[in-house]
């Protein structure tokens, strides 16, 4: 995940006024703690519950390809971090942390109930050289098969490793369908995808008000100096990771036990227990997150509250374009490419591209030369943090469609998981090693052993890739069925866990020591802009995982796996040479940050 909090504010609030130290502790922190790490467990509850259903339910509900479900995931994600940044702008300038907070919490929420209502499952049918045929579903003991209806007749769609379609009827050949002969539609509700678009729209412009001021809340708790500081983001960042355990475990089970409403529901309610803990504080948060000195009066709120609702439908659109857009053609190189990216590709690429330069050059001018050295350090490792978060994100997506249709789920027998359910590995390997590498970075450090950043971060490229070379090693035990264990997805977490710990925690507090005094904040865009963009081309390297479907089902499973270990087995090579090369230029970048660790 990438969600953890910083303790290293680049702007510290004034509250002289008020002395934590003597108050009640929890835990020997500000009891103030415990109800806004209750308030983020909640919040992380229903974002991670609804993050581990939406690519299945793109999939399963909608029938949408891989192409267009991987897609709109990415997009969806890249907004979800981009819009912190205006969010916290307009908390520090007009409204403060806690009203902001609420607002992004109320509108969150109504988003997760408005994905309630996804309509009837679209009706799959098939185009055969052009011509329309009704598709049926059968469920048998083996599973769910899929039927062309041909004037009465039910013809059985299998796929051939070629990527040519065989129909069969009564064990006999009828047709065999060339590749790209057979395409996949399905009938669904126009208006039921505007439903889902719009409540994705409301949820990403509600993250936008609530993840970076719920973390501002935290800090204010500290004054400045606090030795007590660290060691409470810390557990604040446990409520982030227990909450998302708890629900991308239970919000999947619901959704197959009960129905895609369910699961959704839940994440919801959990939203609505994040909003009624601030707003019902009897307060016991007076005094933190309140509004700047010249906070905007009530018409101003208003006209900001109506402006961010005004957002929505141009999400919407966004979303909208981003569904039409049409892969470059074959050989169209790098100008074709740019020139079929979605609106949203355009303008996340081009802020980052031109962005960074334009900073670096700034930093040249306006200050000396250990300045501009320490920019540089920071814009080259914000590089290589799009990177890593491009494969890490293939959680939500490629790696949740693996596990859909090539793991064997069963738990020694026991009972089965679901393939959202798996993404709850990552939450409690983060749980259970968090403490461990804590201890391990303080062990190193005090034998002046500790890794620098540079070092950090390269380990972390290393081990994502290592990750998924321990999933593609595990491929070489498939059953006959082309699937793989789930212990084996459950390994490709542990190690992506580790590297997450390896950069995450280091990340922002990297920017604050790095940048410019005048221009900390202006680097925290471009650190969250960085995982936007990491959170699009997740969505885009997802396609190329993409996989021939009938109505949400594989049509051959040794092809779909096949096309996953590629796609694995090549991204883990780019991640591993980047991250060695990262390692090569850990040394002169070393010098570059004239000693910040």
């Amino acid at each position: 995940m990438v969600d953890t909090p910083t303790a290293d504010s680049p702007a510290e609030p004034d509250i002289s006024h008020v002395n934590p130290a003597d108050e009640k502790t929890w835990f020997g922190h500000p009891r103030q703690l415990a109800r806004l790490f209750s308030t983020e467990m909640w919040e992380r509850f229903g974002f991670y519950g609804m993050r581990a259903l939406l690519t299945l339910y793109l999939t399963q509900h909608f029938l949408f390809g891989d192409r267009e479900a991987t897609g709109l995931y990415g997009g969806y994600t890249a907004l979800v971090y981009l819009t912190p940044l205006v969010g916290g702008y307009l908390a520090d300038q007009f409204l403060g942390s806690k009203r902001a907070v609420k607002f992004g919490a109320i509108l969150m929420s109504i988003g997760y109930f408005v994905l309630c209502f996804g309509g009837q499952t679209a009706t799959p049918y098939a185009k055969i050289d052009g011509q329309r045929y009704e598709v049926a579903i059968e469920k048998t003991a083996a599973g769910e098969q899929r039927y062309v209806l041909d004037a009465g007749h039910k013809q059985l769609i299998k796929g051939n490793d070629d990527g040519s379609i065989t129909l069969s009827e009564n064990g006999q050949t009828v047709r065999t369908i060339a590749k790209g002969g057979f395409v996949s539609e399905a009938d669904r509700s126009p208006f039921y995808v505007m439903v889902m678009l719009i409540a994705l729209s409301m949820v990403s412009v509600g993250n936008g008000f609530f993840k970076p001021n719920i973390s501002t809340m935290v800090g204010e708790l500290y004054r400045p100096g606090d030795s007590r500081r660290d060691a409470g983001f810390t557990i604040f960042y446990m409520g982030i990771n227990l909450g998302s355990m708890l629900s991308q475990a239970l919000c999947p089970w619901l959704a197959v036990a009960v129905g895609w409403w369910a699961g959704f529901g839940l994440a919801a309610i959990g939203m609505l227990c994040s909003w009624a803990l601030i707003q019902l504080d009897g307060g016991k948060l007076n005094g933190i997150g309140e509004p700047p000195a010249k906070a905007a009066t009530g018409r101003q709120q208003i006209l900001i509250y109506i402006g961010a609702l005004c957002v929505i439908p141009l999400f919407y659109l966004l979303y909208i374009n981003l569904m039409a857009a049409e892969p470059a053609p074959a050989g169209s190189g790098l100008l074709g490419y740019v020139a079929s990216l979605s609106l949203m590709g355009k303008l996340l690429f081009g802020t980052f591209l031109i962005g960074v330069p334009a900073i670096l050059v700034w930093s040249f001018f306006a200050g000396d030369r250990r300045e501009f050295q320490m920019m540089m350090a920071a814009m080259v490792l914000i590089v290589f943090n799009v990177v890593f978060w491009t494969l890490f994100e293939q959680a939500g997506s490629s790696l949740t469609l693996f596990a859909d249709r090539n793991t064997n789920l069963s738990i020694f027998g026991w009972f089965t998981m679901t393939a959202g359910q798996t993404q709850s590995f990552n939450a409690l390997f983060i749980v259970l090693l968090a403490p461990l590498m804590s201890m391990l970075w303080a062990g190193l450090a005090k034998r002046g052993l500790e890794p620098s950043i540079p070092v950090k971060f390269g380990i972390a490229l290393v081990a994502v890739g290592c990750g998924f070379l321990f999933l593609v090693w595990g491929a070489n035990w498939a059953d006959s069925s082309f699937k793989v264990s789930v212990w084996w997805i459950a390994g490709l977490y542990f190690i992506h866990s580790f590297a997450e710990l390896c950069i995450s925690p280091v990340g922002l507090s990297m920017i604050t020591k790095l940048s410019i005094a005048r221009i900390v904040g202006m680097m925290m865009g471009v650190w969250f802009l960085s995982i936007s963009v990491a959170q699009y081309v997740a969505g885009v390297i997802a396609q190329f995982a993409s996989v021939e479907t009938v109505g949400g089902q594989v049509t051959n499973l040794k092809v779909s796996l096949e096309t996953y270990l590629s796609v694995f087995t090549l991204i883990s090579e780019w991640a591993i040479g980047l991250g060695l090369l990262l390692l090569l230029l850990s040394w002169p970048l070393k010098r570059w940050m004239h000693g910040v660790k």
